[in-house]
């Protein structure tokens, strides 16, 4: 991970076909365009790649899944569990469609806790949507059937998992729709972009007008376009769409040489006893983007966390504990509700109220875990060394404890 590290003239190729006919929009133009249509050839190709019937593109992960709820019916007065460990755009999609984001407890699969899903589930809850983090998965045959036995919505945030498997199925086509991100740091990149995924028809015929001011898109004349409903504009461009078309076919060449990479480091982190790994619900089917891992203490790990910045290697290495974007604990602007648009009362009263609970389950878990990044260029030589620096820092401090008890 991500894509832009093996970046080449598979992607130039693309791009360069877009460039000389001058047309950079996805929709319209037919005669001038001369037979390019980037955007569609990679909506096929994720479709064959990934092994769901419908793909719609569009500008962000963001904005797939800011469509995807507004395609799956999800608006004012309805709940969607999430957990404390995601990245901000989950709730922030959430909280574009008028819905209530509310958090619950993560695991030591980093993702959703099913039992903190069961007791979370209240009249007004009509999505679970799991967020397979940093390349893994969530539970999902216990999501399934929380889903199942309350009738509630499934959708799967899997825009840090792709390619990403469960029990053979991929990451982001198991639920009632699914959500990849293609931005710059992303397996696969396009620069700026996302992809809805779904089985169902009528969320992609939603997914397709929503993200496009509502065109129903029936016609050749874009012009005479209906507009069943009101949309926005969530399109992504041609020139995204071409670099996204040249990586979704590397994606298996990335995945390998991140398999590769994660299981010679895990090797030598797990030769540390006091170091355990991440639970994986089905092994099989982690996309190895990181290597999460945990430390015995919350204090142990923030001495290590510190000595790493000391010796100025902590790059690549994640704590998500103290970080900004992607835990709970750190989100101010959510707490406070600190918006640009004025929230409606009762929706700023419910965010906040959610935002502002403990978290002392997901506090143990993150408070112990460091995720370190899987680098497609490195070296051997440079794994080795990048784990032998790991492992002594860590024995230094566990001789520390040991010696101040």
């Amino acid at each position: 991970m991500p894509g832009f590290e093996l970046f080449g003239a598979e992607e130039r190729k693309e791009v360069t076909d877009v460039l000389q006919t001058g047309i950079m929009m996805r929709y319209g133009f037919d005669g001038p365009r001369k037979g390019i249509w980037k955007a569609i050839e990679l909506e096929k190709a994720i479709c064959d790649r990934f092994g769901c019937s419908q793909a719609q593109l569009v500008s962000s992960g963001t904005a797939a899944l800011t469509t995807a709820m507004a395609a799956l019916g999800i608006g004012y007065g309805d709940e969607i569990i999430l957990p404390s460990f995601t990245f901000v755009a989950s709730f922030e999609a959430v909280l574009s469609v008028g819905a209530i984001p509310v958090f619950v407890d993560v695991d030591d699969t980093l993702t959703l806790n099913p039992e903190a899903v069961r007791k979370a589930i209240t009249g007004k809850t009509k999505c679970v949507m799991p967020v397979h983090m940093c390349g893994s998965m969530a539970d999902m045959d216990a999501l399934q059937q929380i889903c199942k036995e309350n009738k509630l919505l499934l959708l799967e945030d899997a825009c840090q998992s792709i390619g990403g498997t469960y029990k053979g199925k991929h990451l982001g086509t198991i639920g009632d729709a699914g959500t990849f991100s293609f931005d710059f740091v992303k397996t696969i990149t396009c620069a700026e972009g996302g992809v809805i995924l779904t089985n169902r028809q009528d969320v992609y015929i939603n997914s397709d007008g929503y993200s496009d001011h509502g065109h129903d898109h029936k016609g050749s004349d874009r012009g005479a376009d209906l507009h069943p409903f009101i949309g926005y504009n969530f399109r992504i461009s041609e020139l995204h769409a071409a670099v996204g078309l040249a990586q979704v076919r590397k994606l298996d060449q990335f995945l390998s040489i991140q398999r590769k990479n994660h299981h010679q480091l895990r090797d030598i982190l797990n030769q540390v006893p006091e170091i355990s790994f991440r639970r994986i619900p089905d092994p099989a089917g982690d996309s190895c983007t990181f290597l999460s891992w945990f430390l015995p203490t919350e204090e142990i790990t923030q001495a290590f966390v510190h000595e790493m910045k000391a010796q100025n290697i902590m790059a690549g290495n994640f704590y998500w504990y103290d970080n900004n974007w992607h835990y709970i604990r750190k989100w101010d602007h959510l707490k406070n509700s600190i918006v640009l648009n004025a929230l409606h009362p009762e929706l700023k009263s419910a965010v906040m109220a959610e935002a502002n609970k403990s978290f002392p389950s997901s506090d143990r878990v993150m408070g112990r875990c460091i995720s370190t990044a899987i680098g497609l260029l490195w070296t051997e030589e440079q794994i080795i060394e990048k784990g032998n620096k790991i492992i002594g820092i860590i024995k230094k401090i566990l001789a520390q404890k040991s010696v101040s008890a």
